[in-house]
């Protein structure tokens, strides 16, 4: 039997390094494939900002005939009409989102249970992509108390917040600071409601 080929012996092998991929920062896909995207322009100047070597690549003149070459005049206008009217559509749909937020109400109610005991409740915070639960556990951390996410005699989710800490809760929706800040995101004061009920008399 000859004797064993150096080349396959047990030695171990050497791990293969992951492939680091870049993506775009405005449509989160792959420099290559913004084109399918929604938002190819703001794509375009970002890419030429930070990796004007990639530009070059998938963009500049002889990129883009080398791209459209073997297509007709006819063609390459009729691709360019769907993608500019696709990125109009993808800018519509985001302004009129923009706007619906911005219209949007957030009612932060103070409501009276006993004498001196009262509980705090937050509704509307979905309207501005803040997770519900996320932030419940928040509250509860940020004022020792308990606070958990329920259904409101609407039938809308709410947060309900044990204790008198309506004022201290817009505070933290106004101007979310460090590791708040990815959870509440940031309300405007004008789209915040302040509202009391007390206990009514003869109740409970």
């Amino acid at each position: 039997m000859s004797a064993a080929d150096p080349s396959t012996s047990d030695a171990p092998k050497q791990p293969i390094p992951p492939k680091q991929v870049l993506y775009c920062h405005i449509c989160t896909f792959p420099p290559e494939y913004c084109e399918f995207g929604s938002s190819i322009t703001r794509c375009k100047e970002w890419l030429q900002s930070t990796h004007p070597e990639l530009y070059d690549k998938y963009w500049s003149e002889e990129a883009l005939q080398a791209k459209l070459g073997t297509l007709s005049l006819e063609a390459q206008t009729k691709l360019e009409k769907e993608a500019a009217k696709k990125e109009a559509k993808a800018e519509a749909k985001a302004d009129a989102a923009l706007k619906k937020k911005m219209a949007s109400q957030v009612t932060i109610k103070r409501i009276q249970r006993n004498k001196n005991k009262y509980v705090t409740t937050i509704h509307g915070l979905e309207a501005f992509e803040i997770d519900l639960k996320k932030a419940a556990k928040l509250f509860a951390q940020k004022f020792a108390t308990g606070a958990s996410v329920s259904k409101n005699p609407q039938g809308l989710d709410e947060i309900v917040v044990q204790g008198d800490v309506s004022d201290d809760i817009q505070d933290l929706l106004v101007s979310p600071k460090g590791k708040d800040l990815p959870i509440l995101k940031g309300v405007p004061d004008a789209n915040i409601e302040l509202v009391e009920e007390k206990k009514k008399k003869g109740g409970d």
